[in-house]
């Protein structure tokens, strides 16, 4: 028995759609057309066992699947992965069958936006599957599955970047109860076979995610329902039990904060206005919703013919284990430290999520932070190598990786790309897998020609031409840096660019060294000729470019990281600029490099006493916040996320048992 990529038959027949192109290219790919966008289908298929004792299921789809076994919710996925290198999740199953006949149903989703999430918008639309049961494989997808649109779900406006979109459930549906054993399926159609299947599958290294129930720290009645406060943020659904009249329709607005008058803002600065509808059906309902929300707060609004009798909260996030130890008898930097643990548990989920609301994505220049910090407090670097793979998996659009990975939005950010060998040093530090430095070590070799393309004769960086310089965000937040950074970048040498050049530089010497190859050969060519084109012998600080005597925050705090022209005067110097600047001249990106160069200088008291600013983290927690945000204040960015694992930088810098970087 072989499995076969089955899908609705709307979707047997389509040409996938090279979603893929350079940024700057000039393509501009649409979204799928409308009748193909949030495409809810089922899939169900009853079969015979007996005494089965050890049972393997190998399950994918594209975009994405909930599995039930038996009536019984098992677990939902893959990862986002390209066609090419596409993610299947093998589980054990066992518990879930019985003797005689089961059931399988599966909710398969197709967004079909070009958005961060998924590889969407391509036309691409599946279910595969394989269930060995010892030994022997007793179930395949094929066309003997029935399959059927599931009529409940009706989107509303999507959020965010084209993220995601709210969802109406009409609990009146013939649908409602697919996943039960008893449910009656006769009239459904059998699925079809996928023509234009192109996937090469690949086991997902990484754990399922974790699903439990929390209740509410307080309900209360407000005008026309019902007030709701989980206490803290985090990843999942909205759990609810109603009971009304036939036709009676529920509001449901989630929220990060409240407005002034106690309401809930679900209208939220983020960009995603959190507003579901519920459709009830006259009996005892349960809501069904299918893609997942960050939030804290819920306003549950509805017709006083109707009860709502179970509110709960469905938290998902990846396994989460806290194995660290972090000392200090500074109680702001204790509530720090619990600030970003939080951060970490709940905004890890399939991947290194950017934001949970706005972008649910994964960006290489986050891995920088989000990852050291999840695997400081975890020491399970699976997770990490995941997503280091995921973005060498890019490399197939341009060598020089792309920014965000396993989606359909094209997106390239040369200070990201620049730091992927420091992230492979770094998580070979903490677990010695040489065979991973062996396996990515191709695609950092194609990165360092990649880039080589823009060295001058010099060998620092002239115009990365084909990518976004970021140097740090908000943009408000740069310290006035004096470099037009035009997308993609024009002509000119700058400083942050050449910093991280030199970093890369340093670590691909180092992956080198680690695998017995020879070196870049160029790196201290490159260091010299940074400190020629940038450094200030009147100031004894490095200036934003070679065309300007200004020198911000960010052009000295790299340098001092990776030990570029560094003497005890220049040290000094720019520790100076430190304490006179203060981390909120810069982003919570830029506050990262700032205290690792300050730990690799062996200076921690400066590193703890500028964490604990009360400008800075401690801001976050006057504000409310239960996870790190995306700028130091909410008024600081005019979309500020409220759940960015890219502020966790405390989580590495002062922990005892990785390297600052």
């Amino acid at each position: 028995m072989k499995p076969q990529f089955i899908c609705h038959p709307d979707f047997c027949n389509l040409v996938p759609v090279n979603v893929f192109h350079k940024e700057h290219s000039g393509d501009e790919i649409p979204n799928s057309p409308e009748e193909f966008q949030n495409r809810h289908i089922l899939f169900r298929k009853k079969f015979n066992l007996k005494n089965a004792e050890n049972a393997t299921l190998k399950i994918t789809a594209d975009d994405y699947y909930k599995l039930y076994i038996n009536g019984r919710f098992v677990t939902q996925g893959p990862a986002s992965g390209y066609p090419n290198a596409y993610y299947y999740n093998e589980i054990d199953i066992a518990d879930y069958l019985v003797d005689g006949e089961n059931t399988f149903a599966v909710h398969c989703y197709y967004q079909g936006l070009i958005n961060r999430v998924w590889v969407s918008g391509d036309l691409r639309q599946m279910l595969w599957l394989s269930l060995d049961v010892d030994g022997e494989t007793v179930l395949v997808s094929d066309e003997s599955w029935f399959c059927q649109n599931h009529t409940g779900f009706t989107a509303l406006d999507s959020v965010g970047y084209d993220t995601a979109f709210c969802e109406c459930y009409d609990s009146r549906n013939a649908n409602v109860d697919f996943y039960k054993t008893d449910f009656d399926d006769s009239r459904w159609g059998n699925a079809s076979v996928y023509k234009n299947a192109d996937y090469t599958l690949i086991k997902q290294p990484t754990k399922q995610l974790d699903f439990y129930d929390v209740k509410p720290k307080e309900v209360k009645k407000i005008q026309g329902g019902l007030f709701v406060d989980f206490g803290f943020e985090a990843v999942g659904y909205i759990k609810l039990q109603a009971k009304g009249n036939g036709g009676d329709t529920v509001k449901i607005r989630l929220g990060e904060e409240l407005n002034n008058d106690g309401s809930v803002r679900f209208d939220m600065r983020c960009n995603c206005t959190y507003e579901d509808k519920w459709i009830l059906s006259g009996g005892s309902d349960e809501l069904s919703q299918f893609d997942y929300k960050a939030f804290r707060y819920a306003e549950i609004i509805f017709p006083e013919t109707a009860e709502i009798t179970e509110i709960l909260f469905t938290v998902r996030h990846y396994p989460f284990e806290d194995n660290s130890s972090y000392i200090t008898e500074n109680s702001g930097l204790s509530k720090i430290i619990d600030l970003c643990k939080n951060t970490v548990k709940y905004g890890t989920q399939e991947c290194y999520m950017d934001c949970p609301t706005r972008e649910k994505g994964q960006y290489l220049g986050d891995l920088s932070v989000s990852a050291r910090a999840q695997v400081a407090v975890t020491g399970d670097t699976t997770m990490m190598k995941k997503a280091i793979t995921d973005f060498c998996n890019s490399a197939f659009v341009c060598p020089g990786l792309m920014a965000v990975s396993g989606a359909s939005l094209m997106q390239e950010i040369a200070d990201y790309s620049l730091q992927l060998p420091a992230q492979v040093c770094w998580v070979y530090s903490v677990d010695n897998d040489l065979d991973f430095v062996k396996k990515v070590e191709p695609y950092l070799t194609g990165m360092y020609k990649h880039f080589s393309q823009y060295m001058n004769k010099d060998f620092l960086l002239d115009g990365v031409k084909d990518k976004w310089n970021l140097v740090d965000w908000p943009d408000n937040l740069r310290d006035g840096y004096d470099f037009p950074l035009t997308k993609p970048i024009g002509d000119g040498v700058h400083n942050v660019i050449n910093a991280f050049w030199c970093g890369f530089l340093q670590s691909m010497d180092e992956v080198y060294s680690i695998l017995h190859m020879p070196s870049t050969g160029v790196t201290k060519q490159a260091e010299q000729s940074f400190i020629n084109y940038f450094y200030n012998d009147e100031t004894n600080i490095f200036c934003d470019s070679s065309e300007t005597s200004h020198s911000a925050i960010h052009s000295n705090v790299l340098p001092l990281l990776f030990n570029i022209g560094i003497n005890k005067k220049t040290k000094q110097a720019i520790i100076n600029l430190l304490k006179e600047k203060r981390l909120n001249s810069m982003g919570v990106y830029m506050a990262y490099f700032a205290l690792a160069a300050l730990k690799r200088q062996g200076e921690m008291a400066l590193a703890e006493e500028l964490a604990t600013d009360p400008d800075c983290w401690l801001n976050m927690l006057s504000e409310g916040a239960t996870t790190t945000f995306e700028a130091w204040g909410k008024e600081q960015k005019k979309n500020t996320s409220l759940f960015h694992p890219w502020a966790t930088a405390p989580l590495i810098v002062f922990s005892d048992h990785v390297r600052p970087y």
